[in-house]
């Protein structure tokens, strides 16, 4: 007897599915599966803080710096042994938890705590070229401890997508001017507001190169300050009423009104992912 199995086709108009004369493998069957999570969770580089100013230290304990050779990108403490960072944050080795100036080593030694990634999870349905579900967990070789410099953002149960014109917060350690050749040494913010997807995807904006999905925050200046994110601050947060929605993904340059910074959000399914993640790897 023939045995069918479905094969999936992703095209620009959706989701194509034909069935093929022959016996499906364990392979085929798991990259079915994938595709159809990836399909319903819905098909974009790094940022600086423009116009933001210095945080007071240690005031947002969830910030973890990650370093692969060197300083690098921004992530999340959401968990004494995962942080939250983007997917195109590669090669992270070290996270540092209680930094507020990346020199001042041996002033803030009382309360920095490093650790080694024991695991990099980026989201199965990552797209490197569109930019999409650029979100990425980092497991800790041992959990942080708990102080007043380090502690834990909370995940809500879900997340409410901010309307066009909030104004969110963003944080980072990334570069301060367009043309400065470093980071920022100590961790800055300023605030964003958020963008019509409509708006970020029309021809005046990205028009569509890429396309800017469900998945993603647009979030620039107002019009009057050029606040934006850029190269450096990348997987760090935006926080809306002070809830973490997102994750720093990618912009054209930095501080430009019609390019503003675009954040991955943390939808539904992408919630889901991330406390699904950490309870299947404790």
């Amino acid at each position: 007897m023939t045995s069918y199995w479905l094969v999936l086709v992703m095209s620009s108009t959706g989701l194509l599915v034909r069935t093929n004369p022959q016996r499906g493998s364990e392979t085929d069957r798991q990259q079915i599966q994938q595709s159809l999570y990836c399909y319903h969770t819905e098909l974009g580089h790094g940022s600086e803080i423009i116009n933001g100013r210095e945080v007071e230290p240690h005031s947002l304990p969830y910030m973890a710096l990650l370093e692969s050779s060197k300083p690098d990108c921004g992530g999340i403490l959401i968990d004494p042994k995962w942080v939250l960072t983007a997917a195109h944050c590669r090669k992270i080795q070290t996270v540092l938890l209680g930094v507020h100036s990346i020199k001042e080593k041996k002033n803030e030694q009382q309360y920095r705590q490093v650790r080694k990634v024991k695991r990099s999870v980026p989201h199965p349905c990552y797209d490197s070229k569109e930019k999409n579900n650029d979100l990425m967990l980092l497991k800790l070789d041992k959990a942080v401890k708990q102080t007043k410099w380090v502690k834990t953002l909370k995940l809500n149960k879900a997340v409410t997508e901010p309307a066009a014109g909030s104004v969110c917060k963003v944080a980072g350690w990334g570069k301060t001017k367009n043309d400065a050749t470093t980071m920022s040494d100590v961790l800055m913010s300023t605030n964003v507001t958020v963008i019509d997807r409509m708006k970020c995807n029309s021809k005046d904006y990205y028009n569509l190169a890429p396309y800017i999905t469900k998945n993603m925050i647009c979030a620039g200046w107002n019009g009057k300050i050029k606040a934006d994110t850029c190269q450096g601050d990348s997987g760090g947060p935006i926080l809306c009423n002070e809830d973490l929605v997102g994750v720093t993904s990618f912009g054209h340059g930095c501080g430009i009104q019609n390019k503003p910074g675009v954040y991955a959000f943390l939808t539904e399914n992408n919630l889901n992912w991330v406390k699904k993640t950490m309870k299947t790897n404790e």
